[in-house]
């Protein structure tokens, strides 16, 4: 048994206890006792970031691709709050995350104190739990349960805030958090996430799987963080029922894009076959996603005359937006394990989809994402660069991160995905400038990956000045800027609500990102016509280090499909001037 410790080294000891390897952070005064402790060991690597918002998005993007927990550690007051925002998004798309906050001393909490920030107050909503831990005798425990909660059930981020006295004071090491045992899990009697979801529940899904006739598999982000096992699993269930899937924004990668019952993404920006396959569907199966609006649309117009058998872990989120008529509570990895064993026991054969399977080549055929014209010969088309970079890469199998906005969107759409967790984005938040931190961290977690950033001249602003920690660690992360001088979804949405009235969207002052690139000792590179694209991107990859990438395209450019926001899966808007035969006068109102 060790001696007694202070704080900052139970801290450390128990991270490398729990696995940790990798710790995203950046210092201060409240956690100089724990920066001391990480100096004297050689467990934890730390990273350090140029600013705590990019260690909370560099953490987001090591644990969406590696599975494991992001671990980021802060300072108090202005560290602490630098970091909602990364906090809210892991929320959101249930990632999970344990972040420790140095505090002021526990005798001056509350004084207002020289960087004193309610830190407990300020992330209890935008956390899965917090704790103030006041006595050093806790820190293990409290540790443990921060990573069983973080990790169990929905993931979400936790927050530990750490008062520097309680890092100098000393305890006891708990032989049971020893690195050479297997350390004793405390759970909390109120937190049983329910992974095991009832068998007859299950029974009568695979029955309802079994009778449709229009049947979709409708997936998300729940799938990819149920683990490898859950997506293995999704793929043998359609192989079973032959039913078609789609996707949510979080769940690209869990069934391959180039499979042929694939049928894209769904919801406001998805494909025509997509969400008029959800549309007409006689049943419905969500697996690991929630109904979000992106997806549902106007929701008293969402598939009308679909049974919903909703399968999801967080039992809050059935029935929060869409009535359904089967809740299944439990991992959705194990529930399609169950479903799986079911089918075949029952000897289940595919039930003739031919009218079904018509119908969907239909709407295929409307090609919804077809590249539109280019101004002129040389311009560069956004899908047109999309497409070009995944023809460059998909061999390799990278691991695509994105900013927030049309970028994001076309890379969903274009970019086709084959694997899970090859695919971090910002979903349910809409987070700009986390591209950059994430694909860095996901470098981090797979050193041998090609790792993209494909981001906009304005989101990738908002977090460039990661680019040093990229140079300072040598990690040779990619960044593809499809650079069309605007915030390009808020113009679109300017354009199509707001008679084009560019309010503030237009970015007048940009950097010079070749020259931005050299300053931090990355190559830079520009294209800026069609005929030097796929040079540039061949330059790009051949490059070891790092490198970003100005890629001129077409300004104008809009993200089609498109549902307008309150509108139905059928009132879409497949390209400029065009509308889909179903869109009725009010639905065109709306645009």
């Amino acid at each position: 048994m060790k001696d007694e410790l202070s704080g900052a080294d139970i801290l450390v000891e128990t991270l490398s206890a729990l696995g940790v390897e990798i710790v995203f952070g950046y210092p201060g005064g409240a956690v100089l006792p724990i920066y001391d402790a990480l100096f004297k060991q050689r467990k934890l690597r730390h990273i350090l970031v140029r600013q705590e918002g990019g260690a909370a998005h560099a953490a987001e993007g090591y644990a969406r691709s590696t599975g494991k927990p992001g671990v980021v550690l802060v300072t108090s007051g202005p560290g602490a709050t630098n970091i909602v925002t990364g906090l809210a998004d892991a929320l959101m798309d249930s990632i999970p995350m344990v972040v420790i906050t140095g505090q002021v001393p526990t005798h001056l909490i509350g004084t207002d104190a020289f960087q004193e920030a309610d830190t407990v107050g300020i992330t209890r909503h935008c956390t899965k739990h917090n704790y103030l831990v006041k006595d050093p005798a806790r820190l293990a425990a409290t540790l443990h349960e921060a990573f069983h909660i973080a990790t169990s059930g929905r993931p979400g981020p936790v927050v530990i805030d750490l008062p520097k006295d309680v890092q100098i004071a000393t305890a006891p090491w708990p032989a049971d958090v020893d690195a050479a045992a297997d350390p004793v899990v405390r759970v909390r009697p109120t937190y049983r996430p329910q992974e095991a979801a009832d068998p007859a529940l299950i029974e009568a899904a695979v029955e309802m799987l079994a009778a449709a006739e229009r049947p979709i598999l409708y997936t998300g982000g729940g799938i990819i963080n149920s683990g490898p096992q859950a997506s293995a699993a999704l793929r043998q269930l359609q192989s079973l029922t032959g039913a078609p899937v789609t996707s949510t924004l979080m769940g690209l990668g869990a069934f391959p894009a180039s499979h042929p019952d694939w049928l894209g993404m769904l919801g406001m920006h998805g494909t025509y076959e997509a969400n008029l396959a959800m549309n007409e569907a006689d049943l419905i199966l969500a697996l690991g996603a929630r109904f979000d609006d992106r997806v549902t649309g106007r929701v008293d117009a969402f598939a009308p005359g679909a049974k919903k058998i909703h399968v999801d872990i967080d039992r809050s989120s059935i029935n929060k937006v869409i009535r359904v008529d089967m809740g299944i509570v439990g991992d959705v990895g194990r529930v399609l394990d169950e479903m799986i064993r079911i089918w075949r026991e029952r000897g289940h054969a595919r039930v003739d989809q031919t009218d079904w399977q018509a119908r969907i080549a239909r709407w295929r055929a409307k090609d919804c994402l077809a590249v539109p014209p280019a101004p002129d010969a040389q311009a560069i088309m956004p899908q047109t660069a999309i497409r070009r970079l995944w023809e460059a890469t998909h061999a390799r199998r990278p691991i695509i991160t994105t900013e927030v906005g049309q970028h994001q969107m076309w890379a969903a759409q274009h970019f086709g995905f084959e694997d899970p967790n090859r695919w971090l984005t910002s979903g349910g938040l809409g987070t700009m400038g986390y591209g950059l931190p994430a694909a860095i961290g996901a470098q981090l977690g797979d050193p041998d990956a090609l790792v993209i950033d494909i981001a906009g001249e304005a989101s990738i602003q908002m977090n460039s000045q990661e680019m040093a920690t990229a140079t300072q660690y040598r990690l040779p992360v990619k960044v593809f800027i499809l650079n069309n001088e605007y915030m390009g979804m808020v113009r679109q949405w300017q354009e199509l609500t707001y008679s084009s009235r560019y309010s503030e969207s237009y970015s007048e002052a940009l950097p010079d990102f070749v020259r931005l690139a050299e300053a931090y000792g990355w190559r830079g590179l520009r294209i800026d016509t069609l005929d030097q694209l796929d040079d540039g991107i061949a330059a790009m990859l051949d490059h070891p280090g790092p490198v970003m990438v100005d890629c001129r395209v077409t300004k104008l450019a809009n993200c089609f499909p498109m549902i307008p926001s309150g509108a139905a899966h059928t009132d879409m808007i497949l390209q400029a001037n065009e509308v889909s035969g179903e869109m009725d006068d009010e639905a065109r109102a709306l645009v």
